[in-house]
């Protein structure tokens, strides 16, 4: 009588299933964490559409260099409403950085395609950033080029437009960015180079802050060199243009 042997059952993992499961998992958490990263980026809009910026990414940024380099770690950031800031400053800036502020929802696709088109070529020029764009980035981001970083200013650039408006824009944007060296926002500035208000800026002056931005830490507003001269004088050509503001 032969022993009739039953062969074993191969119990088979459930492999897909559980690639599955953490595929489904893992989605719900970058749900998830996109859903925050929305909640709290919209509230912080908000937020700062009525309480003062008390610093940026970019002054801490500054302070860990020159801490790091050995040298001495200071900032000054004086905040002041738009009243209290001079309409030459204003337009200075526009005529300066962002020639069509008062009238873009953003982003300035005509500047940007030349400054691509510039760049494909190996020139050195600006960058086609807004000043909504410049404050999205002074304010809630860090420098880089990278396209995640870009992805972000845009992000925040509609957020601010949207929720901010255009003078809240200029506003935040004359008391954050860089000036000078370790000189942030439009009073700071007034008082480094010129020892004065900001509200009592002339349009010269204006100018002069205005044409070392690109570089506010190699360039100076006083005893400039010919390159900023020539910037102060092209400036308040432009200014002439602008008009009278209206937000």
């Amino acid at each position: 009588m032969g022993i009739k042997v039953t062969p074993k059952k191969t119990v088979k993992k459930p492999v897909k299933k559980e690639s599955s499961s953490f595929r489904n998992k893992l989605t719900r958490f970058l749900f998830k964490l996109f859903l925050w990263f929305i909640g709290i980026s919209v509230l912080s809009v908000v937020f700062f559409k009525f309480v003062p910026v008390p610093f940026t990414p970019l002054m801490v940024i500054r302070a860990i260099e020159n801490k790091v380099a050995g040298k001495e770690v200071y900032f000054s950031h004086d905040w002041e409403s738009l009243d209290n800031i001079s309409v030459n400053l204003q337009k200075a800036v526009i005529a300066s950085e962002d020639g069509t502020f008062l009238i873009h929802n953003g982003f300035d696709f005509i500047a940007m395609q030349k400054a691509y088109k510039s760049n494909e070529r190996g020139r050195r020029i600006k960058g086609g950033s807004t000043i909504s764009q410049q404050t999205a980035k002074n304010v809630f981001l860090w420098q880089g080029r990278s396209y995640f970083r870009k992805g972000l200013e845009a992000y925040f650039t509609v957020l601010i437009e949207v929720i901010w408006g255009k003078e809240r824009i200029m506003e935040v944007y004359l008391n954050s960015i860089e000036m000078g060296d370790g000189v942030y926002g439009a009073q700071a500035a007034a008082e480094h180079w010129y020892r004065k208000e900001a509200s009592n800026l002339t349009p010269l002056q204006a100018a002069g802050i205005a044409a070392i931005l690109p570089n506010p830490r190699k360039y100076t507003a006083t005893s400039s060199s010919s390159y900023i001269n020539n910037r102060k004088t092209k400036i308040m050509r432009v200014m002439r243009t602008v008009g009278k503001i209206k937000y």
